[in-house]
This record gives C-alpha cells, structure tokens and sequence, in this order.
C-alpha cells in the first residue's frame, strides 16, 4: 500500500519540493488551556500523596514492573517509585527529590504544599490574572511566608538534658512512619549514631560515615547500634577462630593466587618432575604472601577478591584468619575506622599500613545460622554501623529509610538548632503573616498573596483530616487560638494529647527545612505558571 505523501510544491525558481504532513499531527496547548493541563497534572501526584501526611497518615503499597512489593510513607520514595509520564507531574516528583538530597525530611508536605499552590493559581488565571503577577506575588508572600517562620524560631541547646532536643526532633520525623511505635528507641540510635561521626566544631555530619545494615528475622526493637563496621561475610575457613582480640588487620585489593599471565598461553608439562616444579612454584608464590604478612606483624586479613582452598588451608594452618569478597565501600569504611591503609599488592605490607581494632568477631543470627562480622573499638571510631531487624525485608527497607530521615533530622539541628512548630502550626503562622501583609498591598499582587496564604492552609487541613478531625473547623479553631494567645506555637493535635501546643507536645522540626520547604515549591510553581504552550505528538494528547 502507497504510504500517503505530503503536498507538491513549487518555489519561486520553479524547483518542486514536498510538504510533508508531519507538522499537522502535531498539537499544541496554548494559554489558559496549557495552564490548566500543567496544573491539573500536578494535582493529581499531590492527591496521591496528601493522604500519607503526619502521623496518621496512611502508607502507600508501590507494585513494581517485576511484581516487587514497597510499602512506604515516605513521599520522596513514593514519587520515585511511580511510573510518572506527564512531563509537569515529573518536576513534582523532582521537587520531593531536592528535598530529600538537601533536608532529608518533608518530601511529602513540599508536594502537597506545590500542589495546593497551583490549585490557588488556577482559580486567580480564571479570573483573568496574569500567570507572571500569580507568580511575583507568591515570591512576595514566600518571603514574608520565610521570614515569619524565622521569627517564630526557637534556639535549643542541642546538647542540653541528655540531647532531649534531637532526640524529640528525631521521634517527630520517625512518629508518621511505620515504626512510629518504636519511635522513642530508634530516636536514641539515630541521634548516637549521628553525634558519634559529627564534627561539632565545624557543625559538620559526614552520612558516608554511618551504615545501615539490615537483617530480616528478630524483632524491630533488636535494632542496634554498633560503634564499629558490620561486614555482611564470615571467616573464610569453619575452623579459624571466631573472636580475634586486638586485632591487627591487612586490608588488601590482591588476590591470594599465584599471579595469571595476561596473553594466551599453553603450557606443555611431559614428566612428573615438570609438574612437582610448577606445584613448587605455585606453594612458593603462597608461602612469599604468608611470610609478607606475618612478617608485617599481621593477625587478620580481610581481602576484597577469593582465594582457593590451598590459600585457605595455608591461612588457616598458619593462624591467619581471612575474610573474602569484602566489597569496595565496605573495603574503604574499614580502612577509615581501623585506621589502616589499602594495600594492592603483598610486597608493600608495612606494619604502619595496618588497620587496629579491639576485638573482631563473628555473630550467629537466629536457627539459620546467618553469620556476619562485627569490627569494635577502632583505632578511629567515627564510623558506626546501625544493624536494624526486622520481621519481613518490606519491614526492614521502610525501617532504613525512617532512620535516614531521621538522621538527616538530626544533622540539620546540629548544623542550624532553631526549632519550629510541627503539627502545621508553622503554615498556619506563616498563613497568618501573609495574609496580614496583603491587606497593606495596594498592587493586583495582594490577590495572590491571599491565594498563597489560602494554600499553606492545606498542610494543617491535611493533617486533621488524616487524623480523622474535621478538617476546616480544625484549622480555623487553631487559627483563632494563635491569634488570640498571640501563641504561633498552637498546631492540629493529631494525637489527641488534648495539648495543642507543640512545644509541650514535643512535636518540632529544624527551622531550615520549613524554610526550604517554602523556597523550593514557590520556585517549582513559578516555572510551572511561565509555561503558556505545550507541543506534543498529537497521540500524546488525544490518548
């Protein structure tokens, strides 16, 4: 069948060309129907998300393409893990993702916070605004928004009454999570494994520094923290011994074989003598790389490659325990903390290049027999291992990322301790300052700040409505009582305290992931409400 060809035309030297009707396939969205298309997609990832907000907020179940199963709370893993297509919808998800590289916490409220925002803009385009005055007006009331949230800051003494500050910020990014019940023990290992790598001089938390083991089995209130490195491996050989005291460790990128030409080879042995020669050499080649190390004054090899059986043997008969396979990142943390220098080849071995650690040994879990590798006491103890338990691998994925945020909670007081409000008490503070602003603002602009202060009512709203509160009249009792108390610390009472402040509730978070929060949606919707036309393949649209 002909395929269907494009118009014949003529330019003006008489020379035929083509017109192909590629051009007329494409369709295009322009102005208001283009702003509506924007926004009304970005609504839609916030809808899927405002349910799983605060600490009754309900977890999402993410169905993989390969049928794997991830049930979560966590916004920025939410979005991550949905199949978004919609071009507006990924800035949103990229938004959550900002948020969670730089703050770590409140993925979730920034995308419900830019999608009520665009949902305001939409009602002021109807009206026939101009999408660059929403724009400039919401950058107004972002830093009248920012500048009242600092306001109502409160300075802790982070190290005051045993850490009470981190440990209640912590339990508050921990409380809307799956282990919320364990909330108050997991609080106490994140803020221990944060202090032990923190720089306190230099307000400074190095994460690379901090691993998160998991192990499926055990209860989640087994979890621990260990002031050492967990190496997911066992000695190599059953028999080597299962503690070593004061160890002195080779940490090596060197296989224990004897080395392998590179070309091609083929080797013709003819006698028995050629062969025993050849075994020779190969036992030499051995016995070199155990005398190189117990000359050292080595009592541990940990080696990133495998050895075979004779090299095992060898280790073993000569008292040397050996871990194999130890992978890179795991290589360099152990090198960190013990102290020690990674060696590439046996010849190189100094006593000044090995790592020191008080004891090494290897723990048993469970009627499986799992064994893993705990390394204590090193020379250089920053590094800390968390090794979190768990009933099911679903269970001990969400408890990691819950730690993370947690963490990153705790990083952010140590290098900035101004605590502000949790329970939207900070939105509807913020609400409150915006809207007083407007009523002074004699430019069109005042119509979008109202709009703005409209849209950070949605976060407490959220809240109460996942708490099974009523929503509006929620909000509005509480924005009576800061008003009248002249208290901006009053938020949603999720829990039912009976307490509305969150001061005496303990529900805080670090003052420079609200501001973030705020910063961040208000550039995200300004570059959504800047595009006025959209071109794409018309079976984009049409489908």
């Amino acid at each position: 069948m002909a395929m269907p060809m494009g118009q014949l035309a003529v330019d003006e030297y008489g020379n035929p060309f083509i017109i192909m009707e590629e051009q007329g396939k494409k369709k295009r969205l322009k102005g208001v129907d283009a702003h509506k298309a924007n926004i009304l997609a970005a609504k839609a990832i916030a809808e899927s998300v405002r349910s799983s907000m605060g600490p009754k907020g309900m977890d999402k179940m993410v169905v993989g393409p390969d049928g794997d199963v991830l049930v979560t709370n966590d916004g920025a893993t939410i979005l991550e893990k949905m199949d978004v297509s919609h071009h507006i919808a990924k800035l949103l998800v990229e938004l959550s993702q900002s948020q969670d590289n730089e703050i770590g916490d409140g993925t979730t409220g920034i995308v419900v916070m830019a999608g009520s925002m665009l949902e305001q803009a939409l009602e002021l385009i109807e009206k026939g605004i101009h999408p660059l005055r929403i724009a400039s007006g919401f950058e107004r009331a972002c830093e009248v928004a920012v500048k009242r949230v600092e306001a109502i800051a409160k300075q802790v003494d982070i190290q005051a009454d045993n850490q009470a500050a981190l440990r209640k910020a912590a339990s508050t990014a921990l409380g809307s999570k799956v282990v919320s019940s364990r909330k108050d023990q997991l609080a106490r290992i994140s803020v221990d494994a944060v202090l032990s790598v923190a720089i306190l001089e230099r307000q400074d938390v190095n994460f690379d520094l901090i691993k998160v083991e998991g192990k499926v089995g055990g209860k989640l209130e087994d979890s621990t923290l260990i002031h050492g490195i967990i190496v997911d491996k066992d000695f190599s050989h059953p028999q080597m011994p299962k503690v070593v005291k004061d160890a002195k460790m080779a940490i090596l990128t060197c296989p224990f074989e004897p080395p392998k030409p590179k070309t091609k080879h083929k080797l013709d042995i003819r006698s028995a003598e050629d062969y025993k020669k050849l075994h020779e050499n190969e036992q030499e080649y051995f016995r070199t790389q155990i005398k190189c190390l117990k000359e050292c004054g080595a009592n541990l090899v940990i080696c990133q490659w495998g050895f075979d059986d004779e090299a095992n043997h060898l280790l073993y008969q000569n008292k040397l325990p050996a871990v194999r396979w130890v992978g890179g990142v795991e290589l360099e943390l152990i090198a960190i903390a013990t102290g020690g220098r990674i060696v590439p080849r046996f010849e190189e071995l100094k006593p000044e290049k090995l790592g020191k650690a008080g004891t090494v040994k290897e723990l048993t879990f469970g009627t499986t027999k799992d064994q893993m590798l705990v390394i204590e006491d090193c020379a250089n103890s920053k590094a800390v291992t968390v090794l979190v338990r768990g009933g099911n691998q679903m269970v001990v994925d969400e408890a990691k990322r819950c730690l993370h945020d947690a963490n990153c909670c705790v990083r952010n007081l140590i290098r900035d301790p101004r605590v502000v409000p949790g329970g939207g008490a900070s939105e509807m503070a913020a609400s409150l300052a915006v809207t007083a602003a407007s009523d002074n603002e004699q430019t069109l602009d005042q119509y979008s700040m109202r709009a703005f202060a409209s849209a950070l009512d949605v976060i407490p709203m959220a809240l109460a409505e996942n708490s099974g509160l009523s929503a509006i009249g929620e909000m509005a009792a509480m924005k009576a009582k800061q008003q009248s108390t002249s208290n901006p610390w009053h938020g949603v009472d999720c829990m039912q305290v009976g307490q509305t402040d969150m001061w005496e509730q303990n529900v805080y978070e670090a003052c420079a992931s609200k501001c973030n929060q705020l910063r961040l949606a208000t550039q995200v919707v300004k570059m959504i409400l800047k595009i006025d036309d959209v071109i794409t393949s018309a079976d984009v649209i049409d489908g």
